[in-house]
């Protein structure tokens, strides 16, 4: 009898293995490919607010000129070095807004999704709150958001771009 609960168990024991082996993964955030250009949207997501209140930096020179061979990296599609060059250009100006956005944008181009909802955030936290900044740091969170099939995430993010206008005066 005692060899008989021996090879029971024997292959009860294979069987909840095999059957673990054939179990699907944990769901991991998605991976799947954008159907669009997500930094197109987040930038006329900034084009489109018309707030009367924008906020523009004064940048220093070095800043400046890194950002431009960051931009032009971009253009080019070279976007690791857009981003080492961004990167170099934070570390002079660790905490301007602007650049932490764009850096964001470019972790969005290149699929880093995670770093760029924690730049866009940052960003947030650190700028104006308001005008296309605001705009653009809320629909990378959104769209982020909806990549990872977040909906209830991604629609606080759209109502939170959404409070980034500020209306003009009403003129008599």
């Amino acid at each position: 009898m005692t060899i008989h609960r021996i090879r029971l168990a024997a292959a009860l024991g294979g069987t909840l293995i095999l059957a673990a082996c054939g179990q699907p993964a944990p769901s991991a955030p998605s991976t799947r490919p954008p159907d669009r250009d997500l930094v197109a949207a987040i930038r006329a997501a900034g084009e489109q607010d018309h707030s009367v209140v924008q906020v523009a930096p004064l940048r220093d020179p070095a800043v400046q000129g890194l950002l431009d061979a960051a931009h032009a990296d971009e253009q080019a599609g070279r976007y690791a070095d857009a981003a080492a060059k961004a990167d170099q250009a934070l570390k002079l100006s660790p905490e301007a807004p602007d650049l932490l956005q764009y850096r964001a944008e470019l972790a969005v181009r290149l699929k880093d999704y995670a770093d760029a909802e924690r730049l866009a955030q940052r960003s947030f936290d650190l700028g104006p709150r308001l005008g296309e900044l605001c705009a653009r740091n809320w629909q990378t969170v959104a769209e982020l958001r909806a990549l990872a099939s977040d909906g209830a995430g991604a629609a606080a993010a759209k109502r939170a771009r959404e409070d980034c206008r500020v209306a003009g005066p009403v003129r008599m």
